[in-house]
């Protein structure tokens, strides 16, 4: 598509259809739920009972950045009517190539995360090994990708499952009681911000890290969404999906927040779901549960979509059978899983990688925004560029820093 498309039309009032509407919710929704899967509930589980009410702060700070990341990303997309692949190799030949084997590669260890949080959701809820559950899952996601329109199908489940995680979520934390006060202090005056890097940039590769940020713009690019007067439209679908994630994550804060304060202690094997048995008794592992397999349900279907739309640039032939590489990606990555194991670690990790993942595109997506070859006579505004930069710095830096704590981990 032409990357001038809509200049003339930027003066005039953006009419949101029907249409429009279905189109936005689901780019939300695609992104929101690719980033509310296992990794981000059991991420905020852990990271809430280690750091308490100070954890306020580094996801208030995750949110920032994510918004400097995710409008940057996807308004140069829509602008520019290309793949976030595609853009890069237009910055320099070879580039795109390289990150959509990079995207691939961390797409993978979070799906393999994804599969491991379905395998602990269904232990949950059933009671039947980790591992059969991971399988039940793969079998499941392929089924999704074998229907016809699959897409259409892929668009309602994610917005279903979205509403129906944040209800539950939401109802459970009413429930506990947090210190919401403390929580909202503690939020701009954390007890030791130098503890809270790791957090951070395992939040904000949660939630915009390596695919996920791409998720919606590309879906936008698919259904057509391109050129300089859909602008608007754009923005308010990327902060949509940036709020919808911060509204879960801290309605799960609060919850588990009002739950540890009390002196209860996470089971380790599963922490997010010790919460809900803890607050609604014997039936709260099997609601938890459900939650759970939600989100890594749609969590797999997002990455093993986003991630084929990167690779696809490769060869063509991966475009023409892109729903056969989709069910393939989805069958290596529980194939891993069913050999490593160890699920809790493999979604905090999973998670911190795509943040090492981020500076790289972000980085090249910010080069183009200043290239008039590639955007023509789009001016990216320069507040959207600083957000950038520092987004890029942030998690240049600390994903740094948080290598030797991953090693740490994973050796623990």
């Amino acid at each position: 598509m032409s990357q001038n498309k809509g200049y003339e039309d930027l003066n005039k009032p953006f009419e949101y259809t029907n249409k429009h509407r279905r189109i936005l919710w689901g780019a939300v929704f695609l992104m929101a739920t690719s980033s509310i899967g296992p990794a981000f509930l059991t991420q905020t589980a852990v990271f809430t009972e280690q750091f308490l009410a100070s954890f306020a702060f580094a996801i208030l700070a995750s949110i920032l950045i994510d918004i400097g990341a995710q409008i940057n990303i996807w308004r140069v997309i829509t602008v520019v009517g290309k793949g976030g692949q595609d853009i890069a190799n237009d910055v320099f030949k070879g580039l795109g190539t390289f990150i959509a084997i990079l995207i691939a590669i961390g797409g993978l260890a979070f799906n393999i995360g994804n599969v491991a949080g379905a395998g602990l959701g269904l232990n949950a809820i059933f009671g039947i090994d980790v591992r059969i559950g991971a399988g039940i899952t793969g079998v499941l996601a392929i089924l999704i990708f074998i229907v016809k329109n699959a897409q259409k199908v892929v668009d309602i489940i994610t917005q279903i499952l979205g509403v129906l995680m944040i209800a539950i979520v939401a109802y459970v934390m009413i429930l506990t009681k947090p210190p919401v006060v403390e929580a909202a202090h503690k939020m701009v005056a954390p007890d030791d911000i130098s503890k809270l890097i790791v957090p951070i940039i395992t939040l904000v590769g949660g939630t915009v890290g390596g695919y996920i940020t791409f998720a919606g713009a590309h879906r936008l690019l698919e259904a057509g969404i391109t050129g300089k007067h859909y602008i608007p439209f754009v923005n308010r679908a990327a902060i949509s999906g940036i709020l919808t994630t911060g509204i879960m994550r801290t309605f799960l804060f609060l919850a588990v927040l009002g739950v540890v304060v009390t002196g209860f202690a996470l089971n380790p094997d599963n922490p997010p779901a010790s919460v809900f048995e803890h607050v609604l008794g014997p039936i709260g592992k099997q609601v938890f549960g459900v939650v759970l397999f939600a989100a890594a349900l749609s969590s797999v279907i997002g990455c093993a979509y986003t991630s084929t739309t990167f690779i696809q640039s490769l060869h063509p032939s991966i475009k023409n059978h892109r729903n056969l590489v989709i069910i393939i990606f989805i069958v290596i990555s529980s194939i891993i899983f069913l050999t490593i194991g160890k699920p809790i670690k493999l979604l905090i990790i999973a998670g911190a990688l795509n943040g090492l993942i981020l500076p790289i595109t972000l980085g090249t997506i910010l080069i183009a925004s200043r290239k008039k070859s590639i955007v023509g006579e789009y001016k990216h505004p320069t507040w959207m560029i600083v957000m950038g930069v520092i987004a890029v710095i942030t998690t240049l830096i600390a994903g740094i820093l948080s290598l030797q704590g991953l090693q740490d981990l994973w050796n623990s």
